[in-house]
């Protein structure tokens, strides 16, 4: 089963791995395989100071910029930085590899209550998440998250999983929200996929971000009786249709991220509506 799940992994482009529903799904569908989190291979630290902060930054220069082609203000690129303004608001959740003593994977995760001293989330750049922020729930917003290329496809990513869902519990959080994105910018290519979403998984009007801004765009490009239903599903990303299996929903509008090359929606998981099943599943060490 592990090999299998190894390459279904390896299988995926890797600038998946850097959106929220990489997370989420990994945290619920296959957290039966956290058993992998204790390996001494690697260690969790939360980021401390700059030093920390910057080796985070670091690792996110290199696998947004260098290799996926990220580009736009937010790279310091003499310093080999990523970085923005959230940065010191975020906790930075570091995977130590003991051996090797370095970064090898990283996950950045802003509470509503750091979010009101950094101005608002990072997806609020986006989305209007207003009904999220009023909904008098616990927030945490998840993102930056990558790792390292030699790392991915094995243990690591479950040790980042393990300690982010100790995180989840830790701060009560409720609500659990960010940006997943359809690799690509040309949204005539992804109506049907974006179509489906809009009409099957839209968020309930009390919890639905909005896209906003110019490079909002709609997603309800084709009718729903239209809809090859089968065809549509082929086009969305296996780990998202894994997400909306554990009950994830999305908002209204696609974003196109030029900067990242993506089109991007906002994706919302009431914690709360995790069956009994599944939270015993991905509590487990």
């Amino acid at each position: 089963m592990h090999d299998e799940y190894y390459r279904f992994l390896n299988s995926q482009p890797p600038w998946v791995e850097h959106c929220f529903f990489f997370a989420i799904l990994q945290l619920f569908e296959y957290a039966a395989l956290m058993k992998m989190s204790t390996d001494p291979m690697f260690s969790i630290a939360m980021a401390k100071g700059p030093d920390d902060i910057q080796a985070a930054q670091a690792l996110r220069y290199k696998v947004f910029v260098q290799e996926l082609g990220a580009r736009g203000d937010f790279a310091d690129h003499d310093n080999q930085l990523e970085a923005d303004h959230y940065d010191a608001f975020c906790d930075h959740m570091l995977l130590i590899d003991n051996s090797r003593d370095c970064v090898a994977g990283v996950y950045r995760l802003l509470t509503d209550q750091r979010a009101q001293d950094a101005s608002g989330f990072y997806s609020e750049t986006e989305f209007d998440v207003s009904m999220l922020k009023s909904s008098g729930r616990r927030l945490l917003e998840l993102g930056r998250s990558c790792l390292a290329p030699e790392y991915r496809g094995g243990a690591a990513m479950y040790v980042l999983w393990h300690a982010l869902n100790a995180y989840i519990s830790e701060h009560k959080i409720d609500l659990l929200f960010g940006v997943a994105s359809f690799h690509g910018t040309d949204t005539a290519a992804l109506a049907a996929p974006l179509s489906l979403l809009h009409h099957r998984y839209l968020a309930p009007e009390a919890l639905r971000p909005v896209a906003h801004g110019p490079m909002a765009a709609k997603m309800d490009l084709l009718p729903e009786k239209s809809l090859d239903r089968r065809a549509a599903m082929i086009q969305i990303p296996a780990l998202i249709k894994a997400y909306l299996r554990l009950g994830g929903v999305v908002g209204q509008g696609a974003w196109i991220d030029t900067t990242f090359n993506t089109t991007d929606v906002c994706l919302v998981l009431d914690t709360t509506q995790i069956t009994p099943r599944q939270r015993q599943i991905y509590s487990s060490s």
